[in-house]
């Protein structure tokens, strides 16, 4: 059941018992990989291609800041967006200042970009990304010579000068973290010699991917305790085209929902399985959920396969910590199963959570226990005791933070819970999965 009903600005959505899900669908396009696109070939010269670029409001967020500096952007009326790029070193002074909406990608990555041009700019936020950690991405770009002008906390509404020549960097990551990482790739296109970056934990690898598909000097090189990833500088990147495959943490709001609705059997097309993203799908299949991949291809430097997930009796399990980076956005909707698994399930130094566009520890925690859900807090971990596959009661209404990824979570949950549960606001979804509501809606319906 969903119902939509509007409580002043916000788009607040009823979800109860559900019919069995059923079908087949394509989740949007990878959000990681479709900033990452648009930056790199605003940065290429000549015309590049996008097919299945993310048409949510944090990548259009980015789009609109690359148009602002001087690049082409524009959706084709056959749905890909063609980029005429600019060139390496080459963007302009934006005559406004940028607005990142709700997107810390785009302002961190973005960071990174602007900071070896010798361009001024304001980057500005909603109220939820103001409330976002900067200063993990600022101090390492003020060693090549970047100045910032930031708000109390090292938060947005921050003003920052590039420089351009700008000195090369070498830098050690103290937090794991796939935006810092690329920043500094990105702010080491237009340095001359060689940037580096070493990483002990790995993260996400799109930006590595993506920058030698356009033909950037990128090597990566194993030492014990981790890697360096190295850029040479005064880069000429290469126009491209570019398929971005399903998003795989939009794809695991699907695939949660299949395993807790009884009956559902779901084939998601197209999903990324780049290993340092699919660690939920791992650890899902070691709680005893029944998810194939199906068609497993390469698709532009991508892996990708499709997901045929069925209704499974999940069993609690502890966390891997080597899984974590490879899932840290997937963290709120794999609490939502580890609530209907037989057993305790236990996770440990999820401190990133609290610093996401919520606190995800926190509000994931009010929620399921408002819900009926047995969950304990503790530091940066949490323990779950599940239902062992019964209906949870439901009945509460779910306060979203603005919070993309919370108000999916409670959707899901609500499909098995014995009365509606109301999420306050739906809207930030189209954030990163555009009509996810209606999607939901029509795979009951399949499954009627």
């Amino acid at each position: 059941m969903l119902r939509p009903d509007r409580i002043e600005q916000a788009r607040a959505e009823a979800f109860g018992p559900a019919a069995p899900l059923r079908g087949s669908v394509r989740v949007p396009g990878d959000k990681s990989i479709s900033h990452r696109a648009l930056m790199l070939s605003a940065m290429a010269s000549g015309t590049s291609r996008i097919e299945g670029l993310l048409e949510g409001s944090d990548v259009l967020a980015t789009a609109a800041a690359l148009r602002a500096m001087g690049a082409g952007i524009e959706r084709g009326s056959d749905g890909a967006w063609v980029v005429d790029g600019v060139g390496t070193g080459s963007l302009l002074q934006p005559e406004s200042a940028l607005d990142m909406g709700n997107s810390g990608t785009s302002a961190r990555l973005l960071m990174g970009l602007l900071a070896s041009h010798p361009i001024s700019a304001t980057i500005t936020g909603d109220a939820s990304l103001s409330r976002r950690p900067m200063e993990r991405v600022m101090g390492p770009l003020r060693r090549i010579g970047a100045e910032f002008s930031a708000s109390p906390g090292g938060r947005l509404p921050l003003t920052m000068r590039g420089i351009s020549p700008a000195a090369p960097l070498e830098h050690r990551m103290t937090v794991a973290s796939a935006q810092v990482k690329s920043a500094i790739l990105l702010a080491g296109l237009n340095i001359a010699g060689v940037t580096r970056v070493f990483e002990p934990v790995p993260t996400r690898d799109h930006s590595e991917r993506m920058l030698k598909r356009f033909g950037a000097d990128l090597r990566v090189e194993q030492e014990a305790g981790g890697e360096w990833i190295s850029i040479r500088g005064e880069a000429e990147l290469r126009a491209q085209n570019v398929r971005v495959p399903a998003d795989p943490s939009s794809a695991a709001f699907l695939a949660v929902a299949a395993l807790v609705v009884p009956g559902s059997e779901l084939r998601i097309k197209g999903v990324g399985m780049n290993p340092r993203r699919t660690g939920l799908f791992t650890l899902l299949r070691a709680m005893g959920a029944d998810i194939d991949f199906a068609d497993a291809r390469d698709q532009d430097g991508e892996p990708v396969a499709d997901l045929v997930v069925r209704h499974s009796a999940l069993k609690g399990v502890e966390v891997p910590p080597e899984l974590i980076p490879s899932m840290i956005d997937e963290f709120p909707i794999f609490f939502v199963a580890a609530a209907f698994a037989d057993g305790e399930t236990r996770a440990e130094g999820l401190g990133e959570l609290r610093v996401k566009e919520s606190d995800r520890i926190a509000v994931m925690a009010e929620g399921l226990r408002a819900i009926g859900g047995r969950i304990e807090e503790h530091g940066d971990g949490v323990t779950i005791r599940g239902s062992g596959g019964e209906p949870l009661a439901g009945g509460a209404g779910i306060a979203s933070h603005l919070d993309h990824r919370i108000a999916m979570s409670f959707a899901v949950a609500g499909l098995n819970c014995r009365e509606a549960v109301e999420v306050d606001d739906m809207e930030p979804v189209s954030t990163s999965f555009p009509g996810f509501a209606e999607l939901l809606l029509s795979l009951q319906e399949g499954g009627r």
